[in-house]
């Protein structure tokens, strides 16, 4: 005699189904994902065939990364380890392949690819066609490898060069623009507070926030005792900010971010601004601030350093130091005298100038730097640590207000 299924089993035993389906298919997506990492043949210790997109995305990576180097991990081939495949030395075959990345994968992935491409492969020359530019994904690491190249650039490639920065270049200053006037605006603003405002001067906002505790609660007002205005003699007083920037091969992103943020400070009425990069030579850009891309096209990458020498001649150019701020931007690697360096920095912050220095300006995270240098800046009251650009505006906030720098965790 069988015993009936009733309702409550059978939807017990669809569920145990559904889930035995679903266990099997992020199993089959977990091995997907495994093979594509692993690469093809003695790689592939997975069992899973590819098809369709995953074949063509397997052929992208094959292409740049082979598959005798082990797993994928964007890095470089080991001694003695060889690609078992490439991309060719032709721009047509290059340029199919950025066609197909761009199809089989999102943006940041990418503009890694594309890194690796250069580095790995050597593919940096073939940059210099017109349409070998027109197909990368742009990214501030393109900007500087096309900063590299510099003067081996040919005139018909130029052109195509420039809009490629420029699109990067307006990307940015779309992201950071608004941010560094406002920050920046409210830090002049409050740098230029006065106790004893004429009333319409008055910043009644924060007279009542400061006098909250005088509140007559049988009034329901508050009794200002002390008011919090702005003097139009204050309001008059221009800061002046210097922007030293290093520009030695490993420093191309913070070049591309200074040039952007060179050109947001200029537009600032308030703000005089002064962009110099060096190297051994120093090379004031200060003329061509109201275009980045012309800043950016300015520099040469490579070369020496000589921060001694560049902080001679920003020193030579300041004409208020109390109402200036120099910013260094390097890795501190300095070429130069040494000690000479460190006594200019004295005599600028003796003089009243406030002086900042950043390890790098850009998304990179650590860098690599001359940390007896830092140490030895830090014992002056001039701390160097690396600034993302969106900390930057605050870092320059409070270097304009004289306040503490919101210096980042190390850790």
């Amino acid at each position: 005699m069988s015993v009936p299924v009733t309702r409550v089993e059978q939807e017990q035993e669809q569920e145990q189904e559904q889930e035995q389906e679903q266990e099997q298919e992020q199993e089959q997506e977990r091995l997907r994902r495994w093979r594509l990492v692993l690469g093809g043949g003695a790689a592939d210790g997975t069992g899973c065939g590819l098809s369709g997109q995953d074949a063509a995305m397997d052929g992208a990576l094959t292409a740049l990364y082979g598959v005798e180097d082990g797993p994928r991990r964007g890095g470089r081939p080991q001694a003695g380890q060889e690609r078992s495949a490439g991309l060719g030395a032709s721009a047509p075959s290059v340029a199919r392949w950025l066609g197909d990345i761009r199809t089989y994968f999102p943006s940041s992935v990418v503009q890694i690819m594309q890194r690796d491409a250069i580095d790995r492969l050597g593919l940096a020359t073939l940059l210099l066609e017109p349409e070998m530019l027109e197909a990368v994904e742009a990214d501030v690491h393109l900007v500087g490898t096309l900063m590299s190249l510099g003067k081996a650039m040919p005139e018909t490639t130029k052109e195509t060069a420039r809009a490629v920065v420029r699109k990067v270049v307006d990307e940015l200053e779309k992201r950071l623009a608004t941010r560094t006037r406002a920050t920046l605006t409210g830090a002049l603003d409050r740098s230029a507070r006065v106790a004893r405002p004429r009333h319409h001067d008055i910043d009644w906002n924060r007279t009542i926030a400061a006098n909250l505790k005088h509140y007559l609660p049988e009034y329901r007002t508050v009794v200002p005792e002390r008011l919090i205005g702005y003097g139009r003699a204050a309001r008059s007083v221009r800061k002046e900010v210097v922007l030293c920037v290093d520009q030695s091969g490993s420093m191309a992103a913070s070049v591309v971010y200074a040039s952007v943020f060179g050109a947001v400070l200029a537009s600032m009425r308030s703000i005089d601004t002064r962009l110099v990069v060096f190297d051994t030579a120093v090379a004031d850009l200060t003329d061509r601030l109201d275009d980045p891309v012309d800043v950016i096209f300015g520099t040469r990458l490579g070369g020496g350093t000589d921060i001694n020498r560049a902080l001679a001649y920003c020193q030579s150019r300041i004409t208020r130091p109390a109402e200036t701020v120099v910013v260094l931007i390097s890795d501190l690697y300095e070429g130069g005298i040494r000690d000479e360096m460190l006594k200019r920095v004295t005599a600028m912050k003796a003089s009243g100038v406030r002086f900042v220095t950043l390890l790098a300006l850009s998304d990179e995270g650590a860098p690599a730097y001359d940390r007896e240098h830092a140490a030895a800046l830090a014992a002056l009251g001039a701390p160097a640590f690396a600034c993302t650009p969106d900390l930057f505006p605050e870092v320059m906030a409070a270097a304009l207000e004289k306040r503490p720098l919101p210096v980042p965790d190390p850790g």
